[in-house]
């Protein structure tokens, strides 16, 4: 069968190959009529467009690349990933754009691919979601002069966070609410299961301390454990915090959390009777919990969807740095039950 010309496709549709030219690669200032009109004839006749002679008219190639930096494996055990790669798949189809998701076994593996993918003029820009404070991934591609949107606050000491667009939740706000949350229970030994590994994780540390402060609770140093936002870890954490006898517990994450709980089960205690505890995300997992896990709800499908809108502006237009920040909400069950502890 013959490849159709974008010529050939113009005079079917009654307008220029410039009009059909603008109506594959999505701009603006094409008439919806026209636009439907292009759209028919091309769903009619099947017609291809020849990507490579596409991406060299318009310098872009439609392809956006999302970096999970050196976690490969947590993107099959914790909920949190799935429910991000959702968001951003939907944009992503929305717009016409292909995703190329890059996950990483080790160090060497990421240095050397995220160099190659920096090199190449393969991607019109990158998400980058669970950063890490630590060997962050920023600073490069900042240097390369390549689009990206960040999940997550950035890191303040390697980059101004003013000079870089991401998306993120009010972390701090959502470790006040779980650790006020406790404290109206009636609870004052209260553990933090935290994380030290993003700026997620600062900042639900940081709402959890200005809450204590807030209520005159003394903080008390024995009362925190760090993990790293697995379920194995909230288990590990949770064994090292039942010797301190928190009578309630703020887990940085719902995986961590869930962890939490079975090490709380396994050591011939109740929940929420003996140990209160809230987690974070409000993941289908969290629901799935006996007993049901109370929660800080953020929105990780939409912080996915937001990512790639603001990429394809970026891309497109070269917006100014900016970020959107969502609020987050308290959802409470079992795990916290309602009564007030003696």
């Amino acid at each position: 069968m013959k490849r159709l010309t974008l010529n050939e496709i113009g005079k079917l549709a009654g307008v220029s190959a410039a009009t059909v030219s603008r109506v594959i690669n999505n701009y603006p200032h094409v008439t919806q009529e026209r636009r439907e009109r292009v759209q028919e004839v091309i769903a009619q006749t099947g017609f291809q467009p020849n990507l490579i002679a596409r991406s060299l008219a318009s310098q872009r190639t439609n392809i956006i690349g999302l970096v999970i930096p050196n976690v490969a494996h947590a993107v099959f055990t914790d909920p949190y990933f799935p429910n991000l790669i959702q968001g951003i798949t939907q944009a992503s189809n929305r717009r016409n754009l292909t995703l190329a998701l890059f996950l990483f076994h080790s160090m060497q593996e990421e240095t050397r691919t995220i160099q190659s993918i920096l090199n190449a003029t393969l991607l019109d820009g990158l998400i980058i979601t669970a950063d890490r404070k630590e060997y962050s991934l920023v600073p490069q591609i900042v240097k390369q002069g390549l689009p990206f949107i960040l999940v997550g606050r950035p890191e303040s000491k390697s980059e101004p966070s003013a000079e870089i667009t991401y998306v993120n939740t009010d972390n701090i706000a959502g470790g006040y609410l779980a650790t006020e949350h406790l404290i109206t229970l009636g609870r004052r030994r209260i553990a933090i299961i935290a994380s030290d590994l993003n700026t997620a994780g600062d900042d639900r540390y940081t709402g959890y301390r200005n809450a204590l402060r807030d209520h005159n609770i003394s903080f008390d140093a024995a009362l925190v454990a760090q993990g790293d936002f697995s379920l194995e870890s909230g288990y590990a954490a949770m064994q090292k915090l039942l010797p301190e006898q928190p009578d309630a517990v703020f887990a940085s994450s719902d995986n961590m959390g869930l962890g939490a709980q079975r090490a709380i089960r396994d050591a011939g205690l109740r929940i929420p009777q003996d140990i209160a505890i809230v987690g974070y995300d409000d993941l289908p997992p969290a629901m799935q919990a006996e007993p049901q896990l109370t929660t800080i709800r953020q929105p990780v499908e939409q912080m996915g969807i937001t990512a790639v809108e603001l990429l394809s502006q970026f891309v497109s237009s070269s917006i100014a740095p900016a970020s959107v920040i969502f609020p987050v909400e308290l959802i409470i069950r079992a795990s916290c039950g309602a009564e007030q502890s003696g």
